[in-house]
């Protein structure tokens, strides 16, 4: 058992006589003033404590470092810190304030007697990292926004408009884009400018001694990066007409080279108007950054452009021709290609006349896209110089696989296509003699006047898959009101219906036909198309070529 006694604490007792033990306790004694001093300066946090009256009690020593302005006895209510002044003023609980050249934070806690004390820390260090952060996500976000942008714009004007849009006014208060016209072509170079006002940029033709008005200029332009720089004094004319009217004075430039893949593809120039702060190490860090992306962009929408430019091109020659007038025939071709962007594809059809009326060939190339193109390209080439020296189909069918075999095992690896090859001939008192030869493909269906739907068999090889393939041919008579028609297997293997994967099939091909007999081909081609464009309701198509061929009335 232990007892208290006042000012220490004893021990155990034993007959009531004090146990023997070491020295008692010291009795507790307040802190000295001098101890709390040492405690309150050693703070890294201005203290400042007010009466009632608010006026200052005690400060330490970070107080009097950051705030000299409240020494003891000052009235806070009138310090020469105007954000300490209204805090304590209007009774607020924390004040932020800029003073000295640094920021501080303070905070009020209430004391006992109405007293009241001021913590007050030094936040410019915080404060500056808080700003780099932000700072860091908006180029985070500029950059993000721009290589999105830039990415989805595959057209060479859109990308120098998306490049002058962006930068303004995040990064200039005008975007300049000095572009070269892209090789082979030769000129003056353009220019396209945004400055934010206007809804849209606005272009313009400049002049070759703009590049050396502008400091910088020539060199970007020659793939060499350059610092920003004022903007000259007494600017020349070319320069003056690239600002904008009632733009007001420019203060800073900097110009940054847009490169692409091999070469430079422009330059582009950032104006800030005088009083705007120039550009800082990170700010021409972000802009030579943008300025590569654009130019990347830039040189991707051009060599898309040359792509587009060859694909018309190739489109042009491959695209199925008119039809021309056959002696007592009626003929009729339709075509679907499966690419979306280009109307090519590995289906075909073809007249050509000879002296003795036409001969006509429909085919189906192994393949897709452009590859399957250009060997289309081949065979209608093939088959139109070959029909001047053989117009019998079959032989003309064998003359046709060993031109296809010439080709080099590398350009013609899988390379072959099914094929339909006839001739047309009239025949005196009406009617027109058809004569076909096969390779590997579809066989065509013949529309007797009453409807009736038949396949005319011909069989064969595929052309162009083996050197010693074997072909088939047959000749049939089509009177009047009869009708051939030849296809691709696009047209049977078009999948759509309720669950978008049912094939079309040869039996609604059969009974399509059956429905529109006696319809001149032109009419039944275009039905035949829309009952599968309808079946397909949009969705993705394998290529479909027909031909029809009716006897011609009398």
């Amino acid at each position: 058992m232990t007892t208290a006694s006042r000012g220490g604490v004893r021990g155990p007792t034993d007959g009531g006589r004090p146990a023997r033990s070491g020295r008692s306790p010291d009795p507790a004694r307040p802190a000295s003033s001098g101890l709390t001093r040492e405690v309150l300066d050693g703070l890294s946090e201005a203290v400042v404590v007010v009466d009632r009256a608010g006026l200052v009690t005690l400060v330490n020593a970070m107080a009097t470092a950051l705030l000299p302005e409240a020494a003891p006895t000052t009235d806070l209510t009138t310090c020469a810190v105007p954000a300490v002044a209204r805090a304590v003023g209007s009774g607020a609980a924390s004040f932020d304030a800029e003073h000295g050249g640094r920021r501080l934070r303070g905070v009020r806690r209430d004391l006992a007697d109405g007293r009241h004390a001021w913590y007050v820390r030094d936040v410019t260090e915080e404060h500056a990292r808080v700003e780099a952060l932000q700072v860091e996500r908006s180029r985070t976000v500029f950059l993000a926004e721009a290589g999105s942008r830039l990415g989805l714009s595959l057209q060479r004007e859109q990308t120098l408009r998306t490049t002058t849009t962006l930068p303004v006014p995040y990064l200039a208060d005008l975007a300049v884009v000095v572009h070269l016209p892209p090789p082979p072509a030769q000129g003056q170079p353009h220019w396209v400018r945004y400055d934010g006002r206007d809804p849209a940029p606005t272009s313009g033709l400049a002049t070759w001694s703009l590049t050396g008005s502008l400091p910088g200029l020539a060199e970007a332009l020659a793939g060499h990066p350059v610092g920003p720089s004022p903007w000259p004094d007494g600017a020349a004319v070319d320069l003056t007409t690239v600002l904008p009217p009632d733009f007001g004075s420019p203060g800073t430039v900097l110009v940054s080279p847009m490169r692409g893949a091999g070469r430079t593809t422009g330059a582009l120039v950032l104006v800030r108007r005088a009083g705007r702060a120039g550009f800082a190490r990170r700010d021409v860090e972000l802009a030579r950054e943008f300025a590569a992306r654009a130019g990347a962009a830039l040189d991707a929408a051009e060599l898309y452009g040359e792509q587009v430019h060859l694909a018309r091109v190739l489109q042009n020659s491959l695209l199925p021709p008119g039809l021309p007038a056959v002696p007592g025939a009626a003929l009729a071709g339709g075509y679907r290609a499966a690419g979306d962007r280009l109307r090519i594809g590995g289906d075909f059809y073809d007249v050509f006349p000879v002296p003795a009326g036409a001969i006509f060939a429909l085919g189906d190339v192994a393949g897709k896209g452009v590859g399957a193109a250009v060997l289309t390209g081949r065979v209608r080439q093939s088959l139109r110089t070959l029909r001047l020296v053989e117009q019998r189909p079959l032989e003309l069918m064998r003359l046709l696989n060993e031109a296809l075999f010439d080709a080099p095992d590398a350009a013609r690896r899988s390379q072959f296509t099914t094929l339909l090859l006839g001739t047309l001939d009239a025949v005196p008192g009406g009617g027109v003699a058809v004569r076909i030869a096969g390779g590997g493909h579809p066989s065509p269906l013949r529309v007797d006047a009453d409807g009736a739907v038949t396949s005319v068999a011909v069989g064969g090889m595929p052309v162009g898959a083996l050197a010693a393939a074997r072909f088939a041919e047959v000749d049939l008579r089509l009177g009047p009101g009869e009708l051939l028609l030849a296809y691709t297997d696009g047209v049977v293997e078009a999948r759509g219906g309720p669950d978008g994967q049912e094939m079309f099939g040869e039996e609604r091909l059969r009974a399509a036909l059956a429905s529109a007999a006696g319809l001149a081909p032109a009419a039944l081609v275009d039905r035949l198309l829309e009952l599968v464009d309808g079946w397909l309701d949009g969705q993705h198509q394998d290529d479909i070529a027909m031909l029809a061929v009716a006897a011609a009335p009398a």
